[in-house]
């Protein structure tokens, strides 16, 4: 008999800890799907700072380290210079990211640190009880935005990956989704493309994955999704932002 699915070897048996519907799990499976296909997990080293993801430890047979809250370029900067042959990468969400952790995120990008990036962009805080976080959308209602994103008042959200293409030390920056199963597909393929490229030599490389959170948006699981195409991929639009891995370079 064929076998048509089977979980990944890299992932343990532990029950995730995710609320039902959130997308973190698909995340986390295309990663292990991909660290399992390169044949990398006896030297593979995941980082987890504080947020949904601060129990990854549990779910990847792989070696993780827990950084502190948005420090987990700057752990895994360090890991990477002192482990070269080792495969370095982080799982974070966009209020570690892209607040408190936005100065490492950047200088480790135009460093060019030989590291990986997995960014899950949920626009909000989903760990900490659903604050505003950089990237809620204008308008948004969040705990603390009970009327609405005001960009007079709190600003406008922050594109990350636009941003980080402004800078020389990128190699690999690209922004996907995972709210049907063709983009699940292309996630897996840019998930797989950044590890190739830090095993390559080439350099930073971040995969962005714009992602939902019905628990503190307050929706089903299926409205979450609806909700994720009709206002946060206008507003983040999917495709390869920096390509220095190989032809076609930009």
């Amino acid at each position: 008999m064929a076998i048509v699915y089977k979980k990944p070897s890299t992932l343990t048996d532990a029950t995730l800890s995710y609320c039902p519907g959130c997308t973190h799990g698909i995340i986390q499976k295309l990663v292990a799907e991909t660290i399992e296909e390169l044949g990398i997990d006896g030297i593979t080293i995941g980082v987890a700072p504080v947020g949904c993801s601060v129990t990854a430890y549990d779910y990847y047979t792989c070696d993780m380290v827990q950084a502190a809250h948005g420090r987990a370029p700057a752990v895994a900067t360090g890991l990477k210079r002192s482990l070269p042959d080792n495969v370095v990468f982080t799982y974070q969400g966009d209020g570690d990211l892209a607040a408190i952790g936005t100065a490492e995120t950047v200088h480790a990008a135009t460093r060019g640190e030989n590291i990986t990036v997995i960014f899950v962009n949920n626009a909000i805080y989903g760990m900490t009880g659903g604050q505003m976080a950089p990237t809620t959308l204008p308008g948004q209602v969040t705990q603390t935005t009970p009327y609405g994103r005001d960009p007079k008042v709190a600003g406008w959200p922050v594109h990350v990956c636009e941003m980080l293409a402004t800078l020389d030390g990128p190699a690999y920056l690209e922004r996907v989704t995972v709210c049907d199963i063709p983009n699940i597909r292309k996630a897996k393929a840019a998930i797989k493309k950044a590890f190739q490229a830090q095993l390559a030599g080439k350099g930073f490389s971040m995969v962005e994955v714009v992602s939902t959170c019905p628990t503190n948006w307050g929706l089903t699981p299926v409205e979450a999704l609806d909700w994720l195409k009709d206002n946060m991929l206008p507003y983040y639009p999917l495709g390869v932002y920096k390509d220095k891995t190989g032809e076609g370079e930009n």
